[in-house]
C-alpha cells in the first residue's frame, strides 16, 4: 500500500484541495517511520519542505483510526507566533476528521484554556514556558489530562538545543511522561541539524526507544546568493583594485551535490553615490539595502536588536530624504507583542511591498507572507543561522536569495596587520563554503553543566510535587537526561546552599519543600522561562554614569559604550551595577551562550579562504576586490602558515583560527598561565579571531610554553581568575560559588580544543623548544585530555 493510501480520507481529501500532484520525499519517509516502527524520529529536510504535515498526516490518520482518550499529541514550539501559525494550518487540516487542536500560551483567551482543560483531546500547541506552568499549576489534573498522550512533536529542534530553553524541554517532556504515566513517541522538525544521529540519540535518552533519522534525497535547488563589501568612508575595494582573474558577476556555478548558485547583474549604484539626494554621512552598505529593497517584500537580518534598531532608524531617513512613504519595519525580542504582531500582520497582506529589519526573531517559519529576498548584514554566526534566514525566502516555487552586505570602516593607512583583514566578509565566504562543499552544520552542544538550569528544575519539582525527601528529590531531578554530567556531590552542595539562603526548607520529618526565598521566584510568572531576560545594567566609572549595557561580562573583560572602550572592575548583579575604567584597545566579540558562539570549524575554513588563489562566483565587484586585498596581506605576512605574526617591535598578533570557546580558553591560558614566563603584557583580544599583545620572548619560546602549560595536568578552574564568578544564566546569582565557576570551567571553555591546537603549536617550537620528549604529546587525543 502506498503512503497516500495509507492515509486517513480527510487528509487525502486535503491533499486533493490544496492540488498536490505529489507527496515530498519527507512526507513519505516520515509516514514509513511512524507507521511501520515505535521508534523516535528526527525529520531533517530544507525549510519549507513540508516536515509540519509529513509528522501530523500520520498521526492524524492514527487518531482517526484509534482516537486518544486524552489530549493525544503535543505540539511544542520556540515562539507564540509559530504556534498560532501552525494553529491555523493544523485547525483546517483537523476540522473536518473533528480532531480538536488547542493552542496555550500567554496570549490565549482563559476561555479557550478552560474548555481544552474540560475536555482535553486532540492536539495541544504549547510553548516551553507554558508547559512548565501547566506542570506547576495543574499537577492533579496532568494524568486525566495526558493519560494517553502517544507523541510530543518538537518543532524547529536545532533552536532548543542551544542552551537551557532547550535542557528545560527535555526536562519538561520527561516530567510529563512520569507524572501522566506515559512513554510518547518524539517526533522533532528541524531544516538544519549538524549531526542527525547524535540529536535522535539524545531526543531519546531515557525512553526505551531507538530512534530513525529518514535519510531523503532532496530535489537539485537553485541559490540566489550574493556577497558585497563596503567602506563605510572613501573609495571602494573595487574602485581601488580591479580584481583580476575573479568570475564574471553573472557566472552560475554548479556545486557537487547539483545545487546551483546563481549571482546577479551588477547592482545599482548605492544610495550614498547619488550626493543629491542622499542623506549627510551616507551608509552605503544602507544605501545598496534602501536601493535593492523597492518595490520588494524583504526580511533584513541583524546579529543584535541595537543594530537591527540602529538600521531600521537609518532606513527611515532614507525615506524621509526622498521624499517616499516609510516602508520599513522592525521586529525584535525586545519590543511588545502587540508591535511584533503588527509587524507580522503588515507582511502577510500580499498587496504591499514592505521590508522588515530584524534579529533572530523571524529566523523561524513564522509565514509572514511572499518573501522575495533576504538581507544579511555582515555574517551571521553559523551556518545553521544562514540556511534558516536564507530559507525564509524561496517558496512557493521560486529559489531562497540571500544578498549579504558587509560593511566596515577603511583601514587607516598605518593600520596594522589584523585591522587590515575583513573578518566578517571572510566569515561569510566560510559559512557558504562549508555548506556548499560538506553539507556541514554545527553539531549541538550536549555536554554542557546546566547548573542554573538544575536549580529551575529542582524549584519547579518542589513546587509541583510538594514535599520530597532529599533522595526522593535527587532521583527526580538527576534522573533527567540533560543532568547526566551532574554529580550527587553537585547536588549535595546545591541542597546545602538551597537550605542556607531560604530557597528550600526542611521539615521536622526531614522532608524538603520550597521555602521562602524559592516560594517568592517560584510564584512569579517569569520562572517560567529559564532565559536570561535583558536586565540592563548601569555602567559608571567613579561617580559618571555611562549608560546600560545587558548581560556585563566578567571583571577583567572590556565593554564598549559612549563611545569609549572600558574595563570592566567589579559587577554588582543585585543593584545591577556596573563599575568600569577607560582603557585603549577593541573590545571582543560577545561570547555568550547563543549568538556569538562561532565553531572552530568555521574559524579554519576562514584560513582556507585567504589561502586559497580561487574566486566565489556570488563576490560582487567590491567584496572580490576586499578579497584579494585581504589575501595579498596575508601572504606578505605570512599569517595563514604562522599562526604567530610579528608587528613590529615586541609586538605580535596570534591567530589561533579557533572558535570562541576553545579562543576562549587559550586567552585564559595566556593571561593567568604564560603571561608571566613570556613577559606578555597589553593583551588586546578580538574574539574569536585575533590577540595582539607585547612579548619580551621569541616565538619558539612562546609556542614552548603554550604548549607545555596547555598540556599540563591542570583543573580548568584554574582558567578563572581570583574570586571570578562569571553569572550569564538566568539562575546562576542563586547558586553556590563554587558551581558557578565549576559549569563556565567544564561546561562553557574548550580546555579540549585549545589543547588540541597547543599541539599543533608544539612543534613549533623546534626540538629544543620543549622540555622533554615532544614526541609524547603526538598521541594524545582531545578525549584523553579530557
Amino acid at each position: 500500500m502506498g503512503t497516500f493510501d495509507r492515509y486517513a480520507p480527510f487528509v487525502q481529501d486535503f491533499i486533493y484541495e490544496h492540488d498536490w500532484e505529489s507527496l515530498r520525499g519527507i512526507q513519505v519517509a516520515a509516514a514509513e517511520a511512524i507507521f511501520d516502527t515505535d521508534d523516535n524520529v528526527l525529520l531533517t529536510a530544507s525549510t519549507a519542505s513540508g516536515k509540519t504535515e509529513a509528522a501530523f498526516f500520520p498521526i492524524l490518520t492514527l487518531f482517526d483510526e484509534d482516537p486518544p482518550t486524552s489530549v493525544g499529541a503535543v505540539y511544542i514550539g520556540p515562539l507564540k507566533a509559530l504556534i498560532n501559525d501552525q494553529f491555523l494550518r493544523l485547525g483546517d487540516l483537523c476540522e473536518e476528521a473533528h480532531i480538536p487542536v488547542w493552542h496555550w500560551h500567554g496570549d490565549v483567551s482563559a476561555s479557550h484554556k478552560a474548555k481544552m482543560l474540560k475536555h482535553p483531546s486532540g492536539i495541544l500547541q504549547i510553548t516551553p514556558e507554558s508547559l512548565e506552568a501547566l506542570l506547576l499549576h495543574k499537577h492533579s489534573a496532568i494524568s486525566r489530562l495526558f493519560g494517553d498522550l502517544r507523541f510530543v512533536v518538537i518543532d524547529e529542534v536545532h533552536s532548543l538545543l542551544r542552551g537551557d530553553r532547550g535542557g528545560q524541554t527535555i526536562c519538561l517532556i520527561e516530567r510529563l511522561g512520569r507524572m501522566a504515566g506515559v512513554s510518547p513517541r518524539r517526533i522533532g522538525l528541524s531544516a538544519t541539524i549538524g549531526d542527525p544521529d547524535a540529536v535522535g540519540a539524545f531526543l531519546s535518552a531515557g525512553t526505551g526507544r531507538g530512534w530513525v533519522v529518514p535519510r531523503v534525497e532532496e530535489p537539485r535547488r537553485s541559490w540566489r546568493l550574493s556577497m558585497q563589501h563596503f567602506y563605510q568612508t572613501g573609495p571602494q575595494a573595487a574602485d581601488a583594485l580591479a580584481a583580476p582573474g575573479m568570475p564574471s558577476l553573472r557566472e552560475q556555478v554548479e556545486q557537487p551535490d547539483g545545487s546551483v548558485i546563481e549571482t546577479h547583474e551588477r547592482p545599482l549604484p548605492p544610495l550614498a553615490e547619488k550626493t543629491d539626494t542622499a542623506p549627510k554621512e551616507a551608509d552605503p552598505g544602507l544605501g545598496y539595502i534602501f536601493e535593492h529593497t523597492r518595490d520588494k517584500k524583504c526580511l533584513v537580518f541583524a546579529n543584535s536588536r541595537e543594530d537591527a534598531e540602529a538600521v531600521c532608524m537609518e532606513l527611515r531617513r532614507y525615506c524621509e530624504v526622498r521624499h517616499e512613504p516609510d516602508r520599513f519595519l522592525i521586529h525584535h525580542g525586545n519590543l511588545s507583542s502587540s508591535l511584533r504582531e503588527s509587524a507580522e500582520d503588515a507582511m502577510r497582506d500580499d498587496e504591499r511591498q514592505l521590508t522588515c529589519v530584524t534579529t533572530a526573531t523571524l529566523e523561524l517559519g513564522i509565514d509572514i507572507g511572499r518573501l522575495e529576498r533576504a538581507f544579511q548584514i555582515d555574517a551571521p554566526f553559523t551556518v545553521s543561522a544562514f540556511l534558516q534566514r536564507m530559507g525564509r525566502t524561496g517558496r512557493r516555487g521560486q529559489p531562497p536569495e540571500m544578498w549579504f552586505v558587509m560593511r566596515e570602516e577603511q583601514p587607516e593607512a598605518r593600520a596594522l596587520l589584523p585591522e587590515t583583514i575583513p573578518w566578517k566578509l571572510l566569515q561569510g565566504i566560510a559559512l557558504v563554503q562549508l555548506y556548499q562543499e560538506e553539507h556541514w552544520v554545527e553539531p549541538p552542544r550536549l555536554d554542557r553543566l546546566p547548573y542554573s538550569l538544575l536549580y529551575h528544575q529542582t524549584i519547579a519539582t518542589l513546587a509541583s510535587e510538594g514535599e520530597l525527601s532529599p533522595a526522593g528529590l535527587a532521583q527526580r531531578v538527576l534522573n533527567l537526561t540533560v543532568f547526566h554530567r551532574v554529580t550527587g556531590d553537585d547536588f549535595r552542595v546545591l541542597l546545602h546552599h538551597l537550605l542556607e539562603t531560604d530557597q528550600i526548607e526542611q521539615t521536622e520529618s526531614g522532608g524538603l519543600i520550597v521555602g521562602l526565598a524559592g516560594e517568592r521566584i517560584a510564584n512569579s510568572f517569569k520562572f517560567y522561562a529559564v532565559f536570561q531576560e535583558n536586565e540592563e545594567y548601569t555602567v559608571r566609572s567613579d561617580s559618571t554614569e555611562l549608560g546600560t549595557v545587558v548581560q556585563p561580562p566578567p571583571p577583567g573583560e572590556k565593554i564598549a559604550i559612549a563611545g569609549a572602550t572600558w574595563i570592566v572592575e567589579e559587577v554588582d548583579h543585585k543593584r545591577h551595577l556596573v563599575y568600569a575604567t577607560q582603557v585603549k584597545g577593541r573590545v571582543p566579540a560577545y561570547f555568550g551562550e547563543c549568538p556569538g558562539d562561532i565553531h572552530t570549524h568555521v574559524l579554519e575554513r576562514m584560513r582556507r579562504v585567504l589561502s586559497e588563489t580561487r574566486g566565489y562566483p556570488y563576490l560582487m565587484d567590491n567584496a572580490a576586490g576586499r578579497l584579494v586585498l585581504a589575501r595579498r596581506a596575508a601572504t606578505a605576512a605570512q599569517m595563514v602558515t604562522n599562526p604567530l605574526v610579528n608587528l613590529g617591535d615586541d609586538t605580535w598578533a596570534l591567530f589561533p583560527w579557533l572558535g570562541s570557546y576553545a579562543f576562549l580558553a587559550l586567552e585564559r591560558l595566556l593571561k593567568i598561565k604564560c603571561a608571566r614566563q613570556l613577559g606578555l603584557k597589553g593583551l588586546d583580544s578580538s574574539r574569536p579571531y585575533f590577540i595582539q599583545f607585547r612579548m619580551q620572548a621569541g616565538p619558539q619560546e612562546f609556542f614552548s610554553v603554550v604548549a607545555r602549560e596547555a598540556m599540563a595536568d591542570f583543573d580548568p578552574i584554574e582558567l578563572l581568575y581570583p574570586g571570578e564568578l562569571p553569572v550569564f544564566e538566568k539562575y546562576d546569582n542563586l547558586l553556590p560559588a563554587e558551581l558557578v565557576r565549576k559549569g563556565f570551567a567544564e561546561g562553557v571553555l574548550d580546555v579540549a580544543g585549545m589543547r588540541t591546537r597547543a599541539l599543533e603549536w608544539a612543534q613549533l617550537a623546534g626540538p629544543a623548544g620543549l622540555p622533554g620528549d615532544a614526541a609524547a604529546l603526538r598521541p594524545l587525543s582531545p578525549d584523553a585530555i579530557e
